[in-house]
């Protein structure tokens, strides 16, 4: 498996190929020169195109976040469950 790239060198990565793009390369010129698959380039743009690092970072600290809230939601959503089949009587 391959390297993980954080926001900000996704971010500048990103910002190099749209330099080679601009001066008349094709993606596949420009992907090769970030030293990555184009699927992996498409993706990122869908995902990081138009951001700037801070927002970025700010992003993936949200994303993070939100995960950890979704859990915590579950988990008591479990303990309600279980309590509720508790009072009834259901061991």
């Amino acid at each position: 498996m391959g390297k993980k790239h954080g926001p900000e060198e996704v971010i500048g990565k990103l910002r190099e190929a749209e330099i080679v793009l601009a001066q008349g390369g094709t993606a596949s010129d420009a992907c090769r020169r970030i030293g990555v698959s184009e699927q992996t380039c498409y993706r990122w743009r869908k995902e990081f195109g138009g951001l700037k690092t801070d927002q970025a970072r700010r992003m993936k600290d949200l994303e993070k976040e939100n995960q950890r809230l979704r859990r915590a939601i579950s988990n008591l959503t479990l303990d309600k469950l279980t309590l509720q089949e508790a009072a009834r009587g259901n061991f």
